[in-house]
């Protein structure tokens, strides 16, 4: 029988309470699960909401963007093996009507896999120095960490070039706001974007604007560094929320017009009415902000209905993980795709600084490098 493997931790323990860096025990993967060494894990806002909103997952190792190497495959996995190197995504069931037509983004069981932080039975693979259960299997990894227990489903087989310090980001940040650009709004040359929020998903989001050659490319968001990077990506128009009216300020930039497509990458309300508001007939707004439970967004329904608007929410940017990571490191390679310029690094030890700096928005993309 496989022994159960050692390694160091983040743990959170309790709302808004600073992570715990610890020894814990993992269990061997079973047969659907795959043992990963953990090279770096990116993080981003959802980690802290979960950490500072959700007690009845605590404590929880956390982490969605994983990249490392496959120690030990479970019995049932043939599409892994040891050494390989992946990229830890989002996870699904693989059964239900969704991931049966290629939609794992909308698997019926998604919520459930990505934040119950257990496996769908109840029990976790994690156990800390007392032998106490800790929850893992967050968003199908649990990355924060030097090795998890993953689903295999959720593991995506890299090419061996890949840079695994920097490949995190592709489970999630990247390809959420790359792949929502690419494969859901589908900007085509010479068109017109708006995108509401400078982050990494809307700086992503506007790298993949510029790559499929849309000439005009608005980037919102009050923080001024944020423009200025922004620019650097692509931008075209650089609109700061707390200086002028942005809808207008995109109708300007349009010839009065509004934009083709539009991004909503914040989760506040207003923005999305905003985002909305500044489209051309026929337009479409995707968005994937996050709101609380019950909290809606204000459609202008009257402009809506006449201008023949399109409004979807996205998740993980419509994406298959196994096709659109390998696909987007493709582009990165080509120097499409500068994603590593958002990143900033810091060692597990300094994950509460990592957290703090998420907070604030001081940074970009945080990554935590593992011992």
């Amino acid at each position: 029988m496989t022994p159960d493997s050692r390694a160091v931790c983040a743990v959170a323990r309790e709302p808004g309470g600073p992570f715990s860096v610890e020894a814990v025990t993992l269990a061997p993967p079973r047969a659907d699960e795959v043992l990963v060494d953990i090279v770096a894990a990116g993080m981003c806002h959802t980690d802290l909401l979960v950490r500072d909103s959700r007690p009845e997952s605590l404590p929880a190792v956390l982490g969605h963007e994983g990249a490392g190497i496959v120690r030990e495959t479970g019995s049932g996995v043939r599409d892994l093996a040891p050494g390989d190197k992946v990229v830890l995504s989002f996870p699904s069931c693989g059964s239900c009507i969704r991931c049966r037509t290629g939609r794992t983004a909308y698997c019926d069981s998604i919520a459930a896999l990505k934040f119950r932080c257990a496996r769908p039975d109840g029990s976790v693979a994690t156990t800390d120095a007392h032998g106490r259960p800790v929850g893992d299997h967050f968003f199908g990894q649990s990355s924060f960490g030097t090795s998890a227990v993953a689903y295999a489903r959720s593991a995506v087989k890299v090419p061996d070039d890949v840079d695994l310090r920097i490949a995190g980001p592709l489970a999630c940040g990247v390809q959420t706001g790359a792949g929502t650009v690419l494969d859901v709004l589908r900007v085509v040359p010479g068109s017109s974007i708006a995108v509401f929020g400078a982050g990494s998903v809307g700086l992503c989001a506007i790298m993949a604007a510029r790559l499929c050659g849309a000439t005009t490319i608005v980037a919102v968001n009050r923080r001024a560094s944020r423009l200025t990077l922004a620019a650097e990506f692509g931008a075209t128009h650089l609109v700061s929320p707390t200086e002028v009216d942005p809808v207008e300020a995109i109708r300007d930039a349009t010839g009065g017009r509004g934009v083709d497509v539009a991004f909503e990458t914040t989760g506040v309300p207003d923005v999305l009415t905003a985002a909305v508001r500044s489209l051309d007939s026929l337009g479409t707004c995707a968005y994937v902000g996050t709101a609380s439970p019950g909290v809606t967004g204000g459609i202008p329904m009257l402009e809506a209905m006449t201008k023949g608007l399109t409004v979807r929410g996205v998740l993980q940017g419509d994406s298959t993980p196994s096709r659109t990571i390998p696909r987007l490191w493709e582009l990165h390679r080509r120097g499409l795709l500068p994603f590593e310029r958002l990143i900033t690094t810091y060692p597990l030890a300094d994950i509460d600084r990592a957290a703090a700096d998420t907070a604030t928005g001081d940074v970009v993309k945080p990554v935590l490098l593992m011992p």
